[in-house]
């Protein structure tokens, strides 16, 4: 069952296909895309229809429909993409779709820090933040239907923050807009991956800027979303469940974090069976009224993200936290009557050392034991380079190298009782090669869907079409060399802060 929190606009003769590339499950718990398709929802004169790789039936046929448009958030989602194209018998090249077929573009965070890999699958991409964007290109497309599809890109190609390789220019700049609405789930669902949960973006980028991540190099400059804003989208998404969860990649750091706790508590009292998530939390966050809340409001557990177990990377990503403020935090979870923790750590970060995965080590095996019985729990990533970030230079370690350590924290682990979450190293190998990818990728990308998608089938491809893997997963780049994206103009930070970032990492 959905419910929809606006009316749409069910009139017009110009049919939009607003594309997710996953199932609708997790359509329904995607922010950015379910926003979107409110405001294209609302356009007059425009008809738009929600598709999911599990789309069953729809009301037009591809022939119909006038514009496309994917939202891609993880770097495999091109696999989806064409699964999508595919069974909608869509040619995957723009080169090969002609007048009849839809324009198609993209979206979201993959492409809008590089979208080089892609440019040969899509028409153009939004660079940056799409909340206006969007709604403006499918008004421009409408607007010039009876043109042909170079003349419509031609124009589109003018657009601030719109990229179309067939027209390129110098720079493109990345789009940020100030959060002066608040994005909120506009659909809750029984059916979503968070079932019936209302979430709140309650800001956008992260001061703290750590190295290796791109959601808050992207996002910058950092916007925070007033706090009377919050109250009233509180009170709305509260008014259709009880699920609530905010979303930021730092929610701590917002300037009434404080105050927003405070108003949660308040409704907690008016609506007893109140649940409330956020998204993690920094170790400098916990507090005795945070965790109180935590668990009036039903939570078991926490979420730190540590990243690095020794204090010395800790400080080379420039996640400051210490020793001292980690184990102040875990005795206030323990003493405030929470369950457990999970913390979040990366494995094979530039300069990581024996000494600081021996650091990690000895750090999960004094926490388990101080603070037993509280359940202890570590769920690791592998460093993939991002661009846009001071780590965008830096390649991974080899697979066997980043699979030994795997195996020996896993065991050290193991026998403290602490379980462990691990990815796949190969599948976040071939993440690394798609984030620094370039243009050369097109027949790649293709022969890797047609061969399943799997590691070994990117590794098939990889052969036959001549790409050097390891220079775009594991090289270590020249900072002269110049980057498949550079043509992006971020607001900031600028790439001589970014070089200078890594140099002084490099000389560590």
């Amino acid at each position: 069952m959905e419910t929809k929190l606006y009316t749409p606009n069910k009139n017009g003769d110009f049919v939009f296909w607003f594309c997710f590339p996953a199932v609708n499950s997790f359509a329904l718990s995607s922010l950015g895309y379910l926003w979107l398709l409110k405001e294209a929802e609302n356009l007059d004169d425009i008809i738009t229809e929600k598709i999911t790789t599990d789309t069953e039936k729809t009301k037009f046929r591809p022939s119909d429909v006038d514009l496309m448009a994917f939202s891609m958030s993880f770097d495999f989602d091109f696999l989806n993409v064409f699964k999508i194209l595919e069974k909608y018998k869509i040619p995957f090249k723009s080169s090969e779709r002609e007048e009849s077929y839809p324009l198609i573009f993209a979206g979201g965070p993959v492409v809008s820090a590089n979208p080089e890999p892609y440019k040969e699958i899509f028409d153009f991409f939004i660079i940056g933040d799409g909340e206006e964007t969007n709604n403006l290109i499918i008004k421009t497309v409408k607007d010039n239907r009876e043109k042909s599809r170079n003349e419509i890109l031609k124009i589109l190609s003018e657009i601030e923050g719109v990229y179309v390789p067939k027209y390129p220019k110098n720079k493109i700049i990345k789009l940020t807009k100030p959060l002066d609405t608040c994005i909120y789930s506009t659909i809750i669902s029984d059916e979503a991956f968070f079932k019936k949960t209302f979430i709140i973006e309650i800001e956008r980028g992260c001061s703290n800027c750590c190295r290796f991540c791109l959601a808050s190099f992207l996002n910058l400059p950092v916007r925070h979303v007033k706090f009377e804003t919050l109250r009233e989208i509180i009170d709305l998404g509260l008014s259709k469940t009880n699920k609530i969860a905010f979303l930021g990649a730092q929610v701590s750091a917002h300037p009434n974090f404080k105050e927003i706790c405070e108003y949660i508590d308040k409704k907690k009292d008016e609506i007893p069976d109140l649940e409330m998530n956020f998204s993690s939390l920094r170790v400098d966050a916990i507090t005795p009224k945070v965790v109180k809340l935590l668990k009036k409001c039903g939570q078991k557990t926490v979420t730190l993200a540590i990243e690095a177990g020794s204090e010395r990377l800790r400080n080379v990503i420039n996640k400051n936290i210490t020793e001292e403020q980690l184990f102040s935090a875990v005795k206030i979870i323990k003493e405030n009557g929470l369950k457990g923790i999970k913390f979040y750590a990366i494995i094979g970060l530039p300069t990581e050392t024996q000494q600081d995965i021996e650091e990690l080590i000895s750090l999960g095996k004094r926490i388990k034991k101080e603070f037993s019985p509280l359940e202890i729990s570590f769920g690791f990533s592998t460093f993939i380079p991002k661009p846009h970030t001071p780590f965008q230079w830096f390649g991974r370690e080899e697979n066997s190298v980043i699979e030994n350590k795997i195996k020996y924290i896993q065991k050290e682990f193991n026998k403290s009782g602490i379980n462990t979450n691990f990815p796949s190293v190969k599948q976040d190998f071939w993440q690394a090669v798609l984030s620094r990818g370039d243009g050369s990728f097109t027949e790649f990308l293709i022969d890797t869907y047609k061969n399943g998608g799997k590691p070994s089938a990117f590794k098939k491809s990889a052969k036959l079409y001549n790409i050097d893997a390891e220079f775009y997963g594991q090289k270590l780049w020249d900072t002269e060399y110049k980057l498949p994206w550079e043509f992006i103009e971020p607001k900031s930070p600028p790439k001589e802060f970014l070089k200078k970032e890594f140099h002084g990492i490099i000389s560590t």
